[in-house]
């Protein structure tokens, strides 16, 4: 979907007046998104910068968050939703510490994709899209990685692992919720 190229005006008071109208949960994450709508709301075609934004800094688009961006920018919320929706690289949820990526290329699902998906959700206790408990781990699936000759392939932080099979899904998710530990400081 195409975002329109043109700026938003965005009035001064408009944020503090629509705090009533369109609250966000949580205070530090309202403070962090009215500075990214300040800070771009002028900036032609703004609205992917905007949402590119929130993404990296807050970590996913809620559908409160899109309500309150689309009111700020005076554009409709199914505007914000379609965008969000349609690029992979947005998410209306949280994501884990760590992303483990499933590929769903020809080679990968011939080679086993799905029996390693099913491993991971019986490990992890969640399903393909979704966050563990824990906030640690979020499963995902994929179209082709570009590394058929290893199929299947999984990308865990932007890392690819090869050749994996069901029996070592175990070791590198135990790998991985170790790392988080110790990033955590627990």
């Amino acid at each position: 979907m195409a975002t329109p190229n043109h700026s938003y005006a965005l009035a001064a008071p408009t944020l503090k007046n629509l705090e009533k109208e369109y609250p966000l949960n949580v205070p530090e994450q309202k403070a962090i998104i009215d500075r990214i709508l300040e800070t771009y709301c002028d900036v032609p075609g703004g609205l992917m910068v905007i949402l590119n934004e929130i993404q990296s800094r807050v970590g996913f688009i809620s559908q409160p968050v899109q309500e309150y961006v689309a009111r700020v920018l005076n554009v409709p919320v199914s505007a914000i939703h379609g965008v969000v929706t349609f690029y992979s690289f947005f998410t209306t949820e949280p994501r884990g510490d760590h992303t483990l990526k499933f590929c769903m290329g020809t080679a990968c699902y011939v080679g086993g994709t799905p029996q390693l998906i099913q491993k991971a959700e019986q490990i992890l206790g969640t399903k393909t899209g979704r966050t563990t408990p824990d906030g640690k781990i979020t499963l995902e699936v994929c179209r082709c990685v570009g590394a058929c000759s290893q199929a299947p392939v999984v990308v865990v932080d932007e890392q690819l692992y090869g050749r994996l099979r069901p029996s070592k899904l175990p070791a590198l998710i135990r790998e991985i919720t170790k790392a988080s530990s110790n990033s955590s400081g627990e």
